[in-house]
């Protein structure tokens, strides 16, 4: 299998050519890599990964881009401790470098944006400073600084970030240099100097790599695929391999797609990049790419050297381990939900279906020996199957009810929504898992909870909620849990969706009706339909692929009234009301948890403790295993 092949990189051998590639983590302390880094990456690094970059850090402290950005000056000892914990599995690790220049924030800095020119940010708006020839020099000085801590810290080297959210990028692109000097006559001179700053400390013995945006997907006067040819076969001589990537401030949501966007979005301009540099540094993918056959066709079909599997590595962090039994590989569900950290709240990196990664240091690993104990799990939903996993993992002899046919729960349905199907996925690795280790899985079977006794999990799911409005006699309201069980309920006729979260639920079942041919009206109180959409990065295409099907968008709109062949809202500010066409109403709101009392001891997960998310339910559900595998053993009569 090419992806578990070593590689050379400067004269340093990578054991594998899977990448485990720079990204926000929000797990520093102050500015520095913490130890809950070094626990982050030796994880990988003992799954197999044979290049592991560190989260990219500033390189002059006129840089602060999110609350939790590392700078360079402060990592010497993390970047050590980092180097040290994963040495002995022979994965290298590079220091992530760059400069957000206009990309960043001046909320915790307090001071100007630095870019090559005036241009606004197209995201914060915010006007940055033309750099002159101090903050030039700054940032040349900066990035040497930088490798040399790198090479003091006894790294295998240092990455240069010239991608998506960076100030090397902004003086390449026509979008955002228009000086007229020597660094807007040649884009590429600053990051030229950048190059050979570092070459010239790390010396031919360390590896340099350059993440090169190689699209802007603004062809007017952005970084095109044909100027990105000559840039990089102009480059790929003085650095040890190229991360070819896409995007820039004009397209955010271009940068780290959800499941929306098929997996692997890089894969023909990365061929490109590669034929033009014709063997002069490897070239490494980077796009989505999740799943380890499309990476090892990738190697095998020429298109790249190197894969960069980054969040696949986020949710199995063994999965270069497990390459020899792929279907042991834990999915990578492309959700955004967990992985993607920037937004007003600063969580932690983690992942739905892994929500130890990112908190190796704080949550119980969960293989482990216990004294063998019987123990019954109620509900084969998420959290009921990996409670199942976990203690059968354990030791613990399992029983599994479920009272559907099939396994999966809400996971299993939210499948069914458009665009989200590869929950799919990680719903049917839930069910191999437990069938692989023997759990005693009984389907289509009722449980009386109050006979029970013993050890006992109950996660039995959620029921609808309080609805808030008032339906009239001829009213229909189709509850779209219902609906994702069986889609040929959908009626003829006019269709509005009740979207009273913002999330992909409203959204895609908005998307599914109009799909259905329906006349279709999605209503919410807020400003901007599916507003949650905006901590996965899927709000602003989502909006767009509403207008696309032609669904009305009744935003700021209160659901007052259910009648047969209408519904009546009024307006969030001023209680203006408006009749909109409905024959049937779909029923997105909050649900409740099933409220059948769980036997006395009995251990309660996912939507019977609150109904949320697919991360809290298995993360619930792991817990509840780990509560029972800890507590002593129950007697049963």
């Amino acid at each position: 299998m090419r992806l578990t092949e070593p590689v050379m990189l400067a004269g340093r051998r990578a054991p594998s050519r899977v990448v485990f590639g720079p990204h926000e983590t929000n797990l520093a302390r102050g500015r520095a890599i913490s130890q809950a880094h070094v626990a982050y990456y030796e994880r990988r690094a003992a799954g197999g990964a044979g290049l592991v970059v560190t989260e990219t850090a500033s390189v002059d402290d006129s840089d602060w881009p999110y609350e939790r950005a590392p700078l360079a000056a402060d990592c010497g000892e993390g970047w050590a401790s980092v180097a040290r914990a994963c040495r002995p599995h022979g994965t290298l690790v590079l220091a992530g470098l760059g400069h957000a220049g206009s990309q960043g924030s001046s909320a915790y800095s307090q001071r100007a944006l630095w870019a090559p020119s005036r241009v606004p940010d197209v995201a914060s708006r915010e006007l940055p400073m033309e750099m002159e020839a101090a903050e030039i020099r700054a940032v040349v000085a900066g990035f040497t600084r930088a490798a040399e801590l790198a090479v003091e810290s006894e790294l295998d080297g240092v990455e240069v970030d010239a991608g998506q959210h960076s100030l090397l990028r902004q003086f390449l692109s026509g979008l955002t240099n228009q000086r007229g000097d020597a660094y807007g006559t040649d884009k590429a001179l600053l990051l030229r100097e950048v190059l050979a700053a570092v070459r010239a400390r790390l010396g031919d013995e360390l590896v340099l790599g350059l993440r090169l945006s190689c699209d802007e997907l603004a062809p007017w006067a952005g970084i095109t695929p044909e100027h990105a040819q000559e840039l990089a076969t102009d480059l790929a001589a003085g650095v040890d391999y190229l991360v070819v990537v896409r995007g820039s401030a004009m397209g955010t949501s271009a940068t780290r797609p959800d499941s929306h966007t098929e997996p692997g979005f890089n894969l023909e301009l990365c061929r490109t990049i590669r034929t033009a540099v014709a063997g002069a540094s490897p070239v490494v993918l980077q796009g989505s790419v999740v799943d380890p056959e499309q990476a090892e066709h990738a190697l095998a079909d020429g298109a790249a050297d190197l894969v960069e599997l980054t969040r696949a590595q986020i949710a199995d962090a063994e999965l270069v381990r497990k390459l020899g039994t792929p279907e042991r590989v834990r999915p990578c569900t492309l959700t955004n939900q967990r992985c993607r950290v920037r937004d007003n709240r600063n969580p932690i990196v983690s992942c739905i279906g892994d929500p130890r990664s990112g908190h190796e240091l704080t949550d119980t690993p969960v293989d482990g020996s216990d004294t063998p104990r019987s123990v019954l799990v109620v509900g084969g939903g998420p959290a009921g199957l990996e409670a199942a996993r976990v203690l059968a993992l354990r030791g613990h002899r399992v029983r599994l009810v479920e009272r559907e046919d099939t396994l999966g729960g809400a996971l299993a349905l939210a499948a069914r929504v458009p665009g989200r199907d590869r929950l799919g996925l990680l719903a049917r690795w839930l069910e191999d898992e437990v069938r692989g280790l023997g759990v005693d899985i009984a389907t289509g079977t009722e449980v009386d909870l109050a006979g029970l006794s013993g050890d006992v999990v109950v996660a039995t799911g959620s029921v609808p909620g309080p609805r808030g409005y008032t339906v009239y006699d001829g009213g229909r309201v189709l509850d779209v849990v219902d609906l994702l069980r069986e889609p040929s309920l959908l009626p003829e006729g006019p269709v509005a969706v009740h979207d009273p979260v913002g999330d992909a639920v409203g959204v895609g079942i908005a998307e599914l009706a109009a799909a259905a041919g329906r006349p279709t009206t999605i209503i919410s109180q807020d400003q901007v339909i599916g507003t949650q959409l905006a901590l996965t990065g899927d709000l602003a295409d989502a909006n767009a692929r509403l207008q696309r099907a032609g669904v009305r968008l009744a935003k700021r709109s209160v659901l007052r009234e259910v009648h047969a062949d209408h519904v009546v809202v009024t307006d969030a500010v001023t209680g203006t009301p408006t009749r909109l066409d409905c024959t049937t109403l779909i029923h997105c709101g909050h649900r409740l948890p099933d409220p059948a009392p769980a036997p006395e001891g009995a251990v309660e997960a996912g939507d019977r403790v609150a109904p949320r998310t697919v991360h809290e339910a298995v993360l619930e559900g792991r817990r509840a295993a780990l509560t029972l595998a800890t507590r002593p053993l129950a007697v049963r009569p």
